[in-house]
């Protein structure tokens, strides 16, 4: 066996004897979050790109334990403007604020805020921008929703008094 193999299943050993599991193994935070939580109903089309990439992430509803309730906050701000004051680029920064709570008792069992960001070209035809302009929302949505995601799987939802 090679040295770096053996430290490699050292450090395994090591995170094994401290209590360490993985996120998504049998007694993992995602396994028992998986399709236990539901989003509060999307309003607007980066609500439903936020919401469906948490249903993709976590499972869908099957129980729903706990309510997420979320705000997006998404600002487009021009990046890149020509001598001509045309602006060729548009970045869009967002963040989500989330509050997680037990759906029978109404505790919260944690809140947070995640901020993430994307761009688009605006160098196209019309159709071209626009098509970037709706793809760009849906890459940040779902950008955000994978932080929020990280974020939920670190609380362990039981352990929380």
């Amino acid at each position: 066996m090679s040295w770096s193999r053996r430290s490699v299943l050292l450090a395994g050993l090591a995170l094994a004897a401290c209590g360490f599991s993985p996120v998504y193994g049998p007694d993992g935070t995602g396994a028992r979050l998986f399709g236990q939580i539901r989003t509060a109903d999307p309003r607007t089309p980066d609500d439903f790109s936020f919401a469906g990439r948490i249903a993709e992430r976590l499972g869908p509803e099957a129980e729903a334990r706990f309510l997420l309730d979320y705000r997006l906050r998404i600002a487009v701000v021009p990046q890149a403007i020509t001598p001509d004051e045309v602006t060729t680029r548009y970045a869009l920064n967002g963040t989500a604020e989330f509050t997680l709570t037990e759906a029978a008792t109404g505790r919260e069992v944690t809140r947070g805020q995640v901020s993430s960001f994307t761009s688009y070209s605006t160098t196209g035809t019309t159709i071209a921008t626009m098509a970037a302009e709706q793809d760009a929302h849906e890459r940040l949505a779902r950008m955000l929703a994978d932080q929020v995601v990280t974020r939920l799987i670190a609380v362990d939802p039981a352990a929380v008094p």
